[in-house]
C-alpha cells in the first residue's frame, strides 16, 4: 500500500489515517449470514483475522480532498495492526517504556482506544494542529497493546435484509459481533504511563 506521508499533502496536515474524498464508501448489499451479516458477493478480504466483517472503502490516499473526521477502515486498522503512527504511516515511536499514543482525554480513563500509536515529531504536530488536543491530551507509552473490540454499526435482524441500528464499539467475544460492521479496531493499552508533553 503506498504511504502518504502528512507533509505531501499541499495545505493542512493530513493524518495518514485520515479519508480522502476519492474513497467513497461502497455500499455493498448486506445480507442475514450465519446467524450475524456479511455481504451477498463477500471476499474473504471482508473480513479480519477474527471473523469481523468489515465496511468496504476503497483506497487512494492523497487523491481528492481531505475528509478531516473520517477515519479510512483499512489505513487505521493497518496502522494498529502494525503499530503505525497515525499522522505519517512510519513506525510509530518506541523505546524501553513502550510505545508513544496519542490520548484525547486524561490517562487515567479507560486505556481503550481507536487512535493508533504515533511518533514524536507527529505528537507534537498533531497536538498544533488540532484544537480538540490543544484542549485536552495526553502522551503516555504503553508496554504492550492487545485487540480489544471494534466500533463500526450495529446491525438488527430486518425484512429483507438486516438493518442499521446503532453505532458503537464491541468486544471481541460479545455474541453481537456477528452483527456489527466495523469501521475501526478497538486496541487495550496495557502497562501504560503517562511521559512528558516532550517525548
Amino acid at each position: 500500500m503506498p504511504n502518504t506521508s502528512p507533509l505531501d499533502h499541499h495545505g493542512p496536515l493530513v493524518p495518514y489515517i485520515t479519508a480522502w474524498s476519492s474513497e467513497t464508501m461502497a455500499r455493498p448489499l448486506v445480507i442475514t449470514k450465519d446467524a450475524g451479516i456479511g455481504y451477498a458477493d463477500e471476499t474473504p478480504y471482508d473480513r479480519d483475522r477474527d471473523g469481523v466483517l468489515w465496511i468496504r472503502e476503497p483506497s487512494s490516499p492523497g487523491r481528492g480532498k481531505p475528509q478531516f473526521g473520517r477515519v479510512h477502515p483499512m489505513r487505521q486498522r493497518r496502522a494498529m495492526r502494525r503499530l503505525l503512527c497515525q499522522v505519517c504511516g512510519h513506525p510509530a515511536d518506541r523505546n524501553e517504556q513502550g510505545i508513544l499514543w496519542l490520548l484525547s482525554g486524561t490517562s487515567d480513563e479507560d486505556l481503550t482506544t481507536t487512535h493508533p500509536p504515533v511518533c514524536a515529531p507527529c505528537a507534537a504536530l498533531a497536538v498544533r494542529a488540532c484544537p480538540s488536543l490543544r484542549r485536552q491530551h495526553a502522551l503516555v507509552r504503553a508496554r504492550s497493546c492487545v485487540p480489544f473490540g471494534v466500533h463500526g454499526v450495529l446491525h438488527r435482524p430486518g425484512l429483507p435484509h438486516p438493518l442499521p441500528d446503532t453505532g458503537g464499539g464491541l468486544a471481541y467475544g460479545d455474541p453481537r459481533i456477528k452483527w456489527m460492521r466495523a469501521a475501526q479496531l478497538i486496541v487495550r493499552l496495557e502497562r501504560a504511563t503517562e511521559v512528558s508533553p516532550s517525548p
